[in-house]
């Protein structure tokens, strides 16, 4: 049995290599006010820029999604 890379997500991190790796952050993400997640733009656009682009916390966000995901312990 490999071992699951379990890397928290961070702002850097864009949104498609985000999906990719983790499919299940679609639903957190627009959970969070990002329902344009398959948009072309989220190719290109890290977390924390498209956080900016919709006017929510990227801070929050990232916690959020983290625990959500089982990636962190709550805080």
């Amino acid at each position: 049995m490999g071992t699951e890379d379990k890397t928290p997500i961070d702002g850097s991190m864009l949104i498609a290599d985000i999906l990719r790796k983790y499919p299940e952050a679609a639903y957190v993400l627009m959970n969070c006010g990002m329902g344009c997640i398959s948009c072309p733009a989220s190719q290109m656009e890290s977390l924390s820029e498209a956080c900016m682009v919709h006017g929510i916390d990227a801070d929050e966000v990232i916690k959020y999604v983290n625990y959500e995901l089982g990636l962190t312990a709550a805080q």
